[in-house]
């Protein structure tokens, strides 16, 4: 295996993006990560493996990036310190990575919606890490087009009744909490979607089917069979469901580009050894001129990504200003770029680099789901094009 280290180099917080706290935050997560957290998690056991993760985050400290406290406001969440979690995870395990991101996904929408005993009753075990989070959005046909989803809540008294599915649901099947959004009809399309929160153990709610993909996560399809919750389980305003799920992804939607930056450096960094280590035609394969171009424009291509995706979060955080553009033109370029960058690393290993167990070929496998969740590169295309047409 490659000597590679676990622990990122962060040379770019000297960019003026960050601040002094982001450097203190780096140093949290490398404790993190070198306290060897990581070491013991079994992939082969992915539910077992994200409440460990999920727990030895929230025991650290980490979560507290991602989860907004009961009193606290959802706002002052900062965008870079989700950023930097999420890059320097991804960079030392893709399952910690996820763990983490959806701790802040499955209960930003509480953050945002929920009434103070809702808050009270949820953050503060997702925050510690007592609870794992969900955030179910996607249906078979309503993923990229979420106006086309068809699983409804009615409202009956003082109740709501859910019925149809959720698919490719992350933490499915182990989540404690599910953030879930459902049509209501208040209007055509987006305007007649509600947000709710559901437990595991309402009456109707099942399990329909787990869903094993290339790099192991929990996902699953979830079912609303005449599924019954109060109504004081809505998160805001009836028919408001979209514009939360919307705020919720704008929060997150630059860390995915984050984190597939940490995929890259990560291959970047296995590359690099390899290439010093290997001997081939009398010399080492870091000697020859192909692989110095090829490592050249991995790393070119991937700091100008990580630019794309750091003013993203600077803008939101700092700036205070809409950051659809950016932030799809990050997970847009930091995605591909990844993909690109951990194929070319995987050619540059030869036979081991498909060989399972490797680190490289780990890489390959996680990069490519990050291609298509929250927002796939064809939509983010569409959404740079679209802002690029507004008058500006």
């Amino acid at each position: 295996m490659s000597s590679a280290s676990k622990v990122i180099s962060r040379e770019w917080l000297d960019w003026p993006f960050f601040e002094p706290r982001h450097r203190t935050i780096g140093q949290a997560l490398d404790h993190f990560v070198g306290s060897g957290a990581l070491d013991a998690i079994d992939h082969n056991d992915v539910d077992g493996a994200c409440r460990k993760l999920v727990r030895a985050m929230g025991e650290a400290g980490l979560l507290g990036c991602a989860v907004a406290s009961p009193d606290g406001d959802v706002a002052t969440i900062d965008s870079r310190s989700i950023c930097l979690s999420r890059e320097s995870l991804a960079y030392a395990d893709g399952l910690a990575d996820f763990a983490f991101a959806m701790q802040g996904l499955g209960s930003g929408a509480i953050a945002l919606g929920g009434s103070p005993e809702l808050r009270n009753r949820v953050l503060p075990k997702v925050r510690a890490g007592e609870w794992l989070a969900a955030f179910a959005l996607s249906e078979k046909q309503a993923g990229s087009d979420v106006a086309a989803m068809s699983c409804a809540a009615r409202a009956d008294g003082d109740s709501y009744v859910l019925d149809g599915e959720k698919t490719w649901i992350s933490n499915g099947g182990i989540a404690d909490v599910y953030t879930l959004f459902a049509r209501t009809g208040e209007a055509p399309g987006a305007r007649g979607i509600s947000a709710f929160v559901v437990f595991p153990d309402d009456p109707g709610f099942s399990i329909a089917d787990r869903i094993d993909v290339i790099a192991p996560h929990p996902l699953a399809t979830l079912r609303f069979n005449a599924c019954r919750i109060p109504a004081s389980r809505r998160l805001g305003a009836p028919g408001g469901g979209f514009k939360i799920a919307m705020q919720t992804l704008d929060i997150f939607r630059a860390s995915v580009a984050a984190a597939a930056l940490g995929f890259a450096r990560r291959a970047i960094d296995e590359a690099v050894s390899h290439a010093r280590e290997r001997r081939i035609f009398g010399s080492t394969l870091a000697d020859l001129q192909l692989t110095q171009a090829a490592l050249g424009e991995m790393a070119t291509e991937t700091d100008a990504a990580a630019l794309l995706t750091y003013r993203a979060a600077w803008r939101r955080d700092v700036q205070k200003l809409p950051t659809t553009r950016e932030a799809a033109m990050a997970k847009l370029a930091a995605t591909e770029t990844a993909q690109k960058v951990i194929d070319r690393a995987v050619q540059m290993f030869g036979g081991r680099g498909v060989r399972k167990g490797e680190i490289v070929e780990s890489l390959y496998r996680e990069i490519r789901a990050l291609r298509i969740y929250e927002g796939a590169t064809e939509v983010q295309k569409l959404i740079v094009a679209r802002e690029t047409l507004k008058p500006r």
